[in-house]
């Protein structure tokens, strides 16, 4: 989920690859979209630990599947989280990189800050169902996101920078995220630990965390949500069991910004993920 909070092996592997939703498990389209969440989170991650492949062997294929499973705690009170198993799926070439529901279209880079247009899906959004006290609350959708992002690569870190705004008009919001990773490498191993800033506009924040007055319940008041800043820190380590396959663990841990975290709705001031799998790369 984007705000819930929301990757070089060789010349081989993706340069996106190498900078780098809630799952209710009661609905497959719900399924698939925490299928396809997943994927754009752990598929850069997957992809660039894979090792390259041996000398002799020829070029990498653009494709790679995988088997992950995914645990993210959300901050909403009552929530039924649960862990799911979610497929993978990654593809890139040249000119396009596709990561789970996200596609980007390459645009001419500039030494060495690369940019792109981007589309995403995001699995955001309840029904009143998936908690008790979410009971009366308007369902409120997912969306399609489309914008723009550049990743700058340097010795220290590799910088990037993503602003999204809502195509679907669900929300009609925006948000800017500002993310930074070091990748590190021992052996088989690897490990990139990161920290990102994400930045959701007002009208992001009251349509998924605010109250209407039609929503009103007893110890649930009208609540318009305000611009705020949600700030994460986490650490990924793939490990290369052979050259085209690999596994990895993601650990995350996020802290929510002041407007979302004095919603009634939300009863805690942060959110966490894990995220395990599987990766094979053709």
């Amino acid at each position: 989920m984007a705000n819930r909070v929301p990757a070089p092996a060789s010349a081989l592997v993706p340069a996106s690859a190498r900078t780098p939703a809630r799952p209710s498990g009661r609905r497959p389209f719900r399924s698939a979209v925490a299928a396809a969440a997943l994927g754009a989170l752990i598929g850069p991650a997957a992809w660039a630990q894979a090792p390259a492949p041996e000398a002799g062997t020829g070029p990498a294929s653009p494709w790679g599947l995988g088997l992950g499973v995914a645990y993210d705690r959300q901050p909403y009170r009552d929530f039924d989280d649960k862990a799911q198993a979610l497929p993978l799926l990654v593809y890139e070439n040249r000119w396009v990189s596709i990561f789970g529901p996200r596609i980007d279209l390459k645009l001419p880079s500039a030494g060495p800050v690369s940019f792109r247009l981007r589309a995403a899906y995001s699995g955001d959004g309840y029904e009143d169902d998936d908690s008790p006290y979410l009971r009366g609350m308007d369902k409120r959708k997912s969306s399609f996101w489309l914008g723009g992002a550049a990743t700058w690569r340097n010795e220290i870190a590799n910088v990037s920078a993503e602003w999204l705004g809502d195509a679907s008009g669900h929300s009609k919001g925006q948000r800017f995220k500002l993310q930074a990773e070091r990748r590190f490498q021992a052996g088989a191993f690897d490990l990139t630990p990161r920290l990102a800033a994400q930045w959701v506009d007002s009208k992001y924040v009251d349509y998924y965390y605010g109250v209407r007055s039609s929503e009103v319940r007893l110890g649930r008041s009208v609540y318009e949500g305000d611009a705020t800043v949600n700030v994460e820190a986490g650490l990924r380590i793939g490990y290369g069991i052979t050259p085209k396959q690999s596994v990895f663990l993601d650990v995350s841990t996020t802290r929510l910004g002041s407007g979302i975290k004095d919603s009634p709705l939300v009863d805690r001031s942060s959110t966490s993920g894990v995220r395990i799998g599987y990766f094979y790369r053709f």
